[in-house]
Formats: structure tokens, C-alpha cells, sequence
């Protein structure tokens, strides 16, 4: 490839129309997965670990996007899903859904590989569950407030403008490589959830739902654990 063909190409990427709006989308977005996997602040204990980390996950899936919401884009974060009114639209479908998973979830509980992840706080032997396991539920909760925002409401509402229902596809796309920690079955099963719930999402303008069903689905597979 030569140079002059080299400075064509730039000078026709300059010259192509780009949209702000999906810049600004991508690029945050990026980085904000970035310093979720690679930022570690320092801990006492594993209570204290998980529960920064549940605290840094909710910065930087929602107090970040929900910054660029208001100072760049100057929009409600209604306008992306995170709102109360209308929420309990097709609460049908959300509940259909997890009761479909609750067999699943059981089945899957007998594997070596489930055991080894969850629950994410480990009781030690003859630890009681409340406070600790009761502290860490809560800020587990606060961490699927903001996954949810941000990728169903932040990218979905975000990128719709342009992409329209495609908007969903592009979403799980990283959605999908955030499990890739997770069990094999949970990382193709977080395909089709991100596909359903971003779907519901895109239709019912609200996440509020999605974090319910979310939030619902891990508590009850952190329980099935702790049974086993």
C-alpha cells in the first residue's frame, strides 16, 4: 500500500459524516469496561473486595454514562430507560422468563463448575448470614442497577437513533464478553438474556424490569449454591 493511497483513505475517513452521538457512545463505554476489569482498589477482607467492586462497577456503569447523559447529550436519563413510569409494561414476559429459569438454575447447580463461582461471598465455616452475606446481597443489587442501565439503557436507547433495533445486536456484543469468566452455559445463556432483555427494553423504554429479573436470577442461583 502506498503512501498516496495511505492519504487518501484519511483524507476520505476525515471527510465521512460522523456521528457524535455514537462516538461518544462507543468510546465510553469502552473505557468504562476497561477500568471495571482492570481497576482493583484495596481491601481488608472479601467482604470489603466485593462490595468495592460492586460500588466501582455501579460508578462506572452508571454515574459515567449517566454524566455524559446530562452534560454532553443533555437528556433526561428517562430518556434511556432509567425511570419508573411505564415499567411494569409486559411484567408478563419479565416474570415468564424467570420462572423459565428457575429449573435451569437448579440443574445447573449440580455442576462442579457453578459451585466454583457461586456464591460470589463464601461463608466460612459456621459463619451466620446475616450481616455479611445480607451487606453483600445489597450491594450485589447495586451492581445490576448499573449493568443494566448500561447496557440496556445507555447503549440500547443510545445507539437506537442510528441503528435502531439493531442497537440490541451491538449491545451483546460486549455483553456477552463480560461472562466470558463465567461457566461455558452461562456465557451463551448471557446471549440470549441480553438479546431478550435488551429487546423488552427497546420496547418498553424502561430497564427497570430487566434489573429486577436480573438481580432475581442471581440471587436465586447465589441460594441454590449455598444449599448444595
Amino acid at each position: 500500500m502506498t503512501a498516496k493511497r495511505v492519504g487518501l483513505m484519511i483524507q476520505k475517513f476525515i471527510k465521512e459524516e460522523i456521528d457524535s452521538k455514537v462516538a461518544w457512545i462507543c468510546l465510553v463505554s469502552t473505557l468504562c469496561l476497561v477500568f471495571i476489569r482492570f481497576t482493583h482498589l484495596p481491601s481488608s477482607s472479601e467482604l470489603e473486595r466485593l462490595c468495592l467492586w460492586a460500588s466501582q462497577s455501579f460508578f462506572f456503569y452508571l454515574i459515567i454514562p449517566a454524566l455524559v447523559i446530562k452534560l454532553i447529550f443533555k437528556q433526561d436519563l428517562a430518556s434511556y430507560g432509567f425511570k419508573l413510569k411505564g415499567s411494569l409494561k409486559n411484567w408478563q414476559l419479565y416474570l415468564a422468563m424467570f420462572i423459565f429459569m428457575l429449573p435451569i438454575i437448579y440443574i445447573c447447580s449440580r455442576s462442579p463448575s457453578f459451585q466454583s463461582h457461586y456464591p460470589f461471598y463464601r461463608l466460612a465455616a459456621g459463619e451466620s448470614w446475616y450481616p455479611n452475606l445480607l451487606i453483600w446481597e445489597l450491594f450485589y443489587l447495586l451492581q445490576f442497577i448499573g449493568l443494566e442501565f448500561f447496557f440496556r439503557g445507555f447503549m440500547v436507547h443510545g445507539l437506537k437513533e442510528r441503528f435502531g433495533i439493531h442497537a440490541i445486536l451491538i449491545m451483546v456484543i460486549p455483553y456477552c464478553m463480560i461472562h466470558f469468566n463465567k461457566p461455558f452455559l452461562e456465557c451463551l445463556g448471557s446471549i440470549i438474556a441480553g438479546l431478550l432483555l435488551g429487546y423488552l427494553s427497546y420496547r418498553n423504554r424502561s430497564v427497570m424490569l430487566g434489573i429486577a429479573i436480573h438481580y432475581g436470577v442471581a440471587l436465586t442461583m447465589d441460594i441454590s449454591a449455598l444449599l448444595r
